[in-house]
């Protein structure tokens, strides 16, 4: 029995016995559960091979009467919604940008029985974030410029002899990256590909000696760009170099 289920068969104990008389007709607290679930399959997107983005703020529109059936449950049904939306969202692999919000309000143009459910992803809060995935550890890229190798001075640093000391860098602008090759000693694949420089587009894969690392771009809660002084890696992608503000 998945989580809504036992949720709906709570709230149906609940209605049957302290909340009969008041929920006899109109709105009921499971027909809520359900429309938030439906909402965050209904709005979830794809944004790389293994992260969905689900909106984390919702507005539960009810009719006037509803409305005031729902409020005599008090905080607890807020609270139960809420912790319905995150275990349905962990069972679908759903990602949320920010902490969910829920709401319920009153629509003076819906008619008693009926509900409405308006969601989206909180304003300002969506950021993207490049990370490398390196057997099973995943390592957020920080800076413009990422050096990988098997040296104490790479910014990531691997322990694989089939690498050199500074092999490759992944350039990363916040938007779009590029994989190149350091000179290395055994080279360096994209894709099974033999590459000295290319786009590094999201879930591609780079072979380093024996070593696979995987690009990837999350979404995050909190902007995190690259430093902008790293000049080299504005160049690298052709992009004109900001001059001092005026």
């Amino acid at each position: 029995m998945g989580l809504l289920d036992s949720f709906e068969k709570g709230l149906e104990r609940a209605v049957n016995s302290a909340f009969a008389k008041t929920f006899r007709s109109g709105i009921q607290p499971v027909e809520i559960a359900s429309a938030l679930r439906s909402e965050l399959d209904k709005k979830a997107a794809v944004v790389s091979r293994d992260r969905i983005l689900a909106p984390n703020t919702f507005t539960v529109r009810l009719s006037p009467t509803d409305d005031e059936r729902m409020a005599q449950l008090g905080a607890a049904l807020g609270d139960e919604l809420d912790t319905l939306v995150k275990a349905h969202a962990r069972t679908q692999g759903y990602s949320f940008a920010g902490p969910v919000g829920i709401s319920l309000t009153r629509d003076e143009s819906l008619s008693t029985g009926t509900l409405r459910v308006d969601s989206e992803t909180a304003a300002g809060t969506v950021s993207w974030r490049g990370v490398v995935d390196i057997d099973g550890q995943r390592h957020p890229l920080v800076k413009a410029r990422t050096v990988i190798g098997r040296g104490s001075d790479a910014d990531i640093t691997i322990p694989d002899a089939g690498t050199s000391r500074r092999h490759v860098e992944i350039l990363w602008d916040g938007e779009r990256a590029m994989v190149r090759d350091l000179k290395s000693t055994n080279g360096t694949q994209l894709n099974g590909q033999k590459i000295s420089e290319a786009p590094l587009p999201p879930d591609s894969t780079v072979t380093i000696g024996r070593t696979d690392i995987v690009f990837r771009v999350v979404p995050q809660a909190a902007p995190a760009r690259p430093r902008s002084a790293d000049a080299d890696a504005t160049r690298a992608f052709g992009l004109p170099e900001r001059g001092p503000s005026a």
